[in-house]
């Protein structure tokens, strides 16, 4: 390879060839802590890798402040910045690869073209607001927002650069006695008050970011950053030639006091404007008010969804709720050698409305009529329960299957039993002495149908139910237990330190108790009994350094291990189907490197490398091949039946959907679905990786909340079930994701 240009003295001799695995291509640029290279990963994906200044890598408080940036930067990976793909930053020449977004910085744009018109800086900073929002909901402070920092993508502006970010739970300092940022966007408190920066000093940073875009320069413009440190603190902004309607707005985000400054939605809300005349409008049904209409629980009204509406034009500026940005927005589908941009535009729908009666007691409440036709499909949406914070964010429905019926739990209703056809509630039971504390709790943790009935896991309390009545059959106390696992007919209560304790489900007495791996064992059902066998259990036990798995299968009936095998690395389990358990192995940096496929009736294992790890990996098989998302939006298809060199080969397709922190995937039907944080449903075609449609989101009314907990899609004849955070359970059309 060529040797790579120099950007400063003494920094000749220290480009390497590789970061990693990594080879590097070409410099895309550099600054005063490192320089920043194009290469290109197994799989194909084009990355961008930072690789830290030698005179840097060999100060301590510098590598932690490094350390600090690929935490924050991973915790914040998704649609609004660039996904962190790997990172070493142990290695002598600390680096980072990220995934590379084509497109101009800020400040290379407004440099070379001028100040941007109106509506550009309208867009900008309604994608800024959306980035920050995001941002902050991982608990991270970006500190750093400038012109530089801000990539111009075909899909909407990318926050990146997270070197002094914080979290807002590190304690990392890096500050004393120096000056961390850049003087024209820091907001006051940044020079008076260093270590009490938060959330709206980024607000700040933000107006003056948008003054800039609009005019060309700061608001507090000088040649010395002492005297713009001064007029941060002191003078008023000069915002001359800031288009009228923005100067309030930007006035707002550069408040001394950060009390008076907005929220990010707050910010998105004052940049949502209407769909330009001349663009072509998507067509928004009016909606319509049944004058009966109630809800069950807490939360906003029900409503039945026409039926999908055609897709409007790309660039027709369709949104809701917190989308304030007007153009469509796009996922990349990446494969090796090549990357394809698919557009999908999110199509607002709004209709009808059934009643239902008020869930006022503890019991059952039978619903109301629906106004769907009998055996025609429509999309519905019922709000069961509603949002509930309490610092860590909403909490949607959760629901499963079985039967032909459809169960869920929310904030203050434990259970409910759902038509799926129409979205009827046929039964919402609410335990005697719960209330709405044992509600949350249930809206956590999904309803199981075991051993034919209902079982609710609320606090303290494991409950059964009969799912055709919501009666109760039994209860048991859980206090003592750490974690409650059911297969088809028996509960697991699972202790802290290996003792396991197994209910018979249908009747709750015990059928035997035992002990068996130690702490942080995980147990997963494994097949059900057949008259060649008994049912089958997996118990998984990491070591305690993490270098080796321990796994055994347990008889249903009595408890008995049949069988133990030890696996290399750090594994959890995620499906079990006949004649094979597969886990998810993890390294020392908590990332997801492999997944071991266990052949039971071998008791075997086989290890399939993943050719780039993947951060908070969560995972669902079909047919031999496993299906992985993670934190930063990463949806993965992995053939574990073929291992190949570094794990090439066996990944089938990758696909970045720019969903942060989505959902567990559902494979069924040849479709892979996930939910995101803001209640949209994305359905992909799992064979070829395509994206294929997704529903519009479903925030609520306050669009500041954050999900905690996303539960995943339920798939059942033909229709796909999902909750979200604006406390209702929806259904669509699972053979028509396009109309979605």
């Amino acid at each position: 390879m060529a040797p790579l240009r120099s950007f400063g003295p003494g920094q000749e001799a220290e480009h390497p060839d590789y970061a990693g695995q990594y080879r590097l291509e070409s410099c895309l640029g550099a600054g005063g802590m490192g320089v920043v290279h194009l290469a290109t990963s197994a799989s194909g994906l084009r990355l961008a890798i930072k690789v830290v200044h030698g005179e840097h890598a060999a100060d301590p408080e510098f590598r932690a402040r490094f350390r600090q940036e690929v935490s924050a930067a991973r915790r914040v990976s998704g649609a609004f910045t660039a996904p962190v793909v790997d990172a070493d930053p142990h290695a002598t020449l600390p680096w980072m690869a990220t995934l590379f977004i084509p497109g101009p910085t800020l400040a290379e744009q407004v440099k070379r073209n001028g100040a941007m018109e109106a509506a550009e800086v309208r867009r900008l900073g309604a994608g800024l607001a959306e980035a920050l929002r995001d941002i902050h909901r991982a608990g991270v402070v970006h500190r750093d927002l400038k012109p530089s920092n801000v990539l111009l993508a075909p899909d909407g502006p990318k926050v990146i650069d997270f070197g002094i970010s914080r979290p807002t739970d590190s304690d990392v300092r890096t500050e004393t006695g120096k000056l961390i940022g850049s003087p024209p966007f820091m907001a006051p408190e940044q020079f008076q008050r260093p270590r009490e920066v938060g959330p709206a000093a980024d607000v700040f940073a933000m107006g003056a970011v948008l003054a800039h875009a609009a005019t060309g320069r700061g608001p507090f413009d000088s040649n010395s950053p002492y005297v713009v440190a001064y007029q941060v603190v002191h003078n008023e902004p000069d915002l001359a030639g800031v288009p009228d309607d923005l100067v309030p707005l930007i006035l707002r985000c550069l408040a001394k006091d950060p009390a008076e400054r907005p929220l990010p939605a707050e910010v998105m809300d004052a940049l949502r404007q209407p769909v330009p005349a001349s663009a072509p409008r998507p067509r928004i049904p009016a909606q319509r008010r049944s004058p009966d209409e109630t809800h069950i629980g807490a939360g906003p009204q029900p409503r039945t969804e026409p039926e999908p509406e055609p897709e409007s034009e790309p660039g027709s500026g369709s949104g809701s709720g917190s989308r304030s940005r007007p153009a469509a927005s796009s996922w990349v589908r990446r494969r090796p050698g090549r990357v394809t941009v698919v557009g999908v535009t999110l199509v607002l729908a709004a209709g009808g409305a059934f009643g239902v009666r008020e869930l006022t007691s503890a019991g059952t409440t039978t619903a109301g009529p629906a106004e769907a036709s009998p055996g025609t499909f429509r999309p519905w949406s019922t709000v069961l329960g509603g949002t509930q914070g309490d610092g860590a964010g909403a909490v949607p429905p959760v629901c499963t299957s079985g039967g032909g019926a459809l169960y869920c739990s929310a904030p203050g209703v434990p259970a409910a039993r759902l038509d799926p056809s129409n979205g009827r509630v046929l039964w919402s039971y609410k335990g005697e002495g719960e209330g709405d504390g044992g509600g949350s709790a249930g809206a956590k943790t999904p309803p199981e149908l075991s051993g034919g009935l209902l079982h609710l896991t609320s606090g303290s309390r494991l409950t059964a139910v009969d799912p055709r009545s919501g009666t109760q059959s039994w209860e048991a106390d859980i206090s003592a237990y750490a974690a409650v696992v059911h297969s088809a007919d028996t509960t697991l209560l699972v202790g802290g330190h290996g003792t396991v304790r197994a209910l018979d489900s249908a009747t709750g007495g015990e059928r035997w108790s035992t002990r068996i791996g130690g702490v942080g064992t995980q147990w997963i059902g494994g097949p059900a009994g057949t008259r060649s066998g008994p049912g089958v259990l997996y118990a998984v036990t990491p070591s305690a350094d993490g270098t080796a798995t321990q796994v055994s299968a347990v008889s249903v009936e009595g408890g008995t291990v049949l069988w133990t095998r030890s696996a290399a690395g750090n594994l959890s389990p995620f499906s079990a189907p006949d004649g094979a358990l597969y886990l998810l192995s993890t390294n020392a940096d908590q990332l997801v490197d492999a997944i071991v496929r266990f052949d039971s009736g071998k008791r075997s294992a086989r290890r399939v490398s993943l050719p780039t790890p993947l951060d908070r990996a969560s995972a669902a098989q079909s047919g031999g091949v496993a299906y992985l998302s993670d934190v930063g939006g990463s949806l993965v298809a992995v053939d574990t039946r073929r291992a190949g060199k570094n794990g090439v080969g066996a990944e089938l397709w990758r696909l970045e959907t720019s969903v942060s922190r989505p959902s567990r995937p559902v494979v069924s039907g040849g479709r892979v679905y996930v939910t995101a944080p803001d209640g949209r449903l994305l359905a992909t075609d799992a064979r070829r990786g395509e994206p294929l449609g997704q529903t519009r989101p479903r925030l609520g009314g306050d669009t500041a909340r954050v999900v905690a907990e996303l539960p995943r899609p339920v798939v059942m004849d033909g229709e796909v079930f999902a909750g979200a955070p604006d406390g209702s359970v929806f259904a669509v059309d699972a053979r028509r994701p396009a109309g979605w």
